[in-house]
């Protein structure tokens, strides 16, 4: 993975750091020695600081991969809390099950199987907090699903923002076959620093974290809202 910090801060930030314990921490060390993607360490420690301020109750995860992130984040549930966690390659969602029965999270952890853009239009619970991680040259087709499904003081969270500091280069500067996902990533990077809905910084930490907070109901949620209110009224 390429990072937007020098390996010389992010070795140091691993050092002092702790590692997580128990059966999650043998997820993240077998992942790394295996070269599996999860988020950096790092990042894992950032988002430990956020879900404890925030105690969410139901998150949403998008991009389950091998079920380190989803572990992780069920350390700050509050009790009775749920995850529900979405992918499609089968190849990892094998190792995630695995892994959520490791850690005995099978009644907190829910898999769905499939492509996000297929299941996030069918979803219709609030999440405290919802998590990207999966393909990022879909944020943007993601995100008003996820404004949706967060209610007023939800925290959206979006990893692997920054392409390895690629993102700040021009279009040209990059490989061809990068420009599409360049292109996107900068697109849903404006978006969500220029909607009235969120409050959004955009952190360089591993691949760089979007962290952004849903401040008030969207436009289309409000009129739906109201086309509701004036439905009632008129019976």
């Amino acid at each position: 993975m390429n990072y937007v910090t020098d390996d010389y801060i992010n070795s140091y930030l691993r050092t002092i750091q702790p590692h997580y314990d128990g059966v999650l921490g043998e997820i993240e060390k077998e992942s790394r020695d295996a070269q599996v993607p999860v988020i950096p360490h790092e990042t894992a420690r950032l988002l430990s600081v956020l879900l404890t301020m925030k105690k969410p109750k139901n998150i949403l995860e998008v991009g389950t991969a091998v079920a380190f992130s989803s572990g992780l984040m069920s350390r700050y549930l509050q009790d009775g809390g749920t995850i529900t966690t979405i992918d499609r390659y089968e190849l990892m969602l094998k190792d995630a099950r695995k892994n959520i029965a490791r850690m005995g999270l099978e009644d907190t952890i829910k898999i769905l199987e499939g492509d996000a853009a297929d299941i996030l239009p069918t979803l219709t619970g609030l999440y405290d907090v919802i998590f990207l991680d999966a393909a990022k040259g879909q944020y943007s087709a993601f995100l008003p699903h996820c404004l949706r499904l967060l209610p007023v003081g939800g925290l959206l969270i979006v990893d692997d923002v920054l392409q390895g500091g690629d993102i700040a280069k021009t279009r040209f500067s990059v490989p061809r076959r990068q420009r599409t996902i360049h292109k996107r990533l900068r697109n849903f990077l404006w978006d969500i620093s220029h909607n009235d809905a969120l409050e959004s910084s955009i952190v360089p930490i591993g691949d760089g974290l979007a962290v952004c907070v849903k401040i008030k109901e969207t436009v289309e949620k409000a009129d739906i809202k109201n086309a509701a209110d004036e439905e009632n009224t008129d019976e």
